[in-house]
């Protein structure tokens, strides 16, 4: 039997994430293509991906960053359709719910080759994030469909899909049982922090447009966290260098570049809680048992919320500092999201769907 041949589109960091797990356990198994849409196209959101995890360089660089989501999307979709042409995949698999994930799955649909969406099923019920609209539509135009827990299985039998529709973990939870040791072993975090902060601080991540574009929004985050006696350790994203230079950074705020993957692992390990709007992170934070303080009010990771492991907030004072002074007992923490072989459950589900294939 032949390999079976499938065109992988990633684009943003979380996805490269997935994508180094699921390579190097399968990539003797597939005859594996894939294009780097360029929608992170920060060094250390990107590129050092593929030289710390070790991990082949995309086959397809396609430099699509910037732009209004239909901009961004359709120049995607346009470049992506002549790879596939000529590739001729008998798969396209797509990660999560990025504007990479949407122009991959809905170019593949139009040329009738099967799409394979991991991390399927997930909802916020808030299709005023691009995520959400991302996410519903590659659901429904995939022909393979991988959830990282029951939940997402359940929400897709409501939407009507339930044929191969598979319960195999998150692959997120491959990668960090591979890293997050590593990372700890590895990466000296007193090389990234000031000493005095290290044993005390908490981490934050923000990204997500509602809390980011909104000027207000952001600066109440930043005067929230300002009144929380411990550090607060900040690596910037890229989409918020340029409001920087109009907020009040608070004294107890520290701020740094975007970390590489191993670097955000180390210091997420030393961290006391996490603060973010990140979806992926929400996952990490359970994993490393650091309990997570979401700013937003919904999340797709519905499990975590139990025993406070993760509560969700508004940018409010108040609210930001009762969250983060929750007490979290760790005797309730239990396994999430599988077993941590996603990758192999993934693979024997597509040989058996390629073996059907005439």
């Amino acid at each position: 039997m032949n390999k079976p041949r499938i065109v992988i589109v990633i684009g943003a960091r979380p996805q490269f994430i997935k994508h180094a797990a699921f390579e190097l356990k399968a990539k003797d198994i597939f005859d594996l293509i894939t294009i780097h849409t360029g929608q992170h196209y920060d060094s250390n959101m990107s590129d050092v991906f593929f030289t710390q995890m070790n991990i082949a360089k995309p086959n397809y660089m396609l430099e699509i960053g910037g732009g209004t989501h239909g901009n961004q999307t359709g120049r995607m979709m346009i470049a992506i359709e002549e790879i596939i042409q000529k590739e001729i995949p008998d798969f396209v698999l797509v990660y999560g719910d990025t504007n990479s994930t949407l122009a991959g799955a809905l170019v593949a649909a139009k040329l009738n080759i099967p799409v394979i969406h991991v991390e399927a099923g997930l909802r916020s019920f808030n299709r005023t994030m691009p995520e959400e609209v991302n996410r519903i539509v590659t659901d429904h135009i995939s022909s393979m469909l991988f959830c990282s827990s029951d939940e997402g299985k359940y929400q897709l039998q409501l939407e009507g899909i339930t044929e191969n529709v598979f319960v195999t973990g998150d692959i997120m939870l491959d990668a960090f049982d591979s890293y997050y040791i590593f990372a700890q072993n590895n990466i000296n975090i007193q090389s990234l922090l000031p000493e005095h902060i290290i044993g005390k601080y908490h981490l934050l991540t923000i990204h997500r447009p509602a809390n980011t574009d909104n000027k207000k929004a952001l600066q109440n985050i930043l005067s929230a966290l300002s009144i929380i006696d411990d550090p607060i350790v900040w690596p910037i994203h890229p989409r918020n260098r340029r409001i920087l230079e109009s907020l009040v950074i608070p004294n107890n705020v520290y701020l740094f570049p975007p970390f590489s993957y191993f670097e955000m692992l180390a210091v997420l390990n030393g961290c006391k809680k996490v603060i973010t709007d990140s979806g992926g992170l929400q996952k990490e934070a359970y994993w490393a048992k650091r309990p997570c303080i979401t700013i937003r009010p919904e999340t797709e990771w519905i499990e975590t919320l139990e025993n406070k492991w993760n509560i969700l907030t508004d940018v409010s004072a108040v609210s930001i500092k009762a969250a983060i002074e929750t007490t979290v007992q760790t005797n309730t923490w239990k396994p999430l999201y599988g077993d941590g072989n996603t990758t192999s459950y993934i693979s024997e589900a597509i040989i058996n769907e390629f073996k059907k294939m005439p």
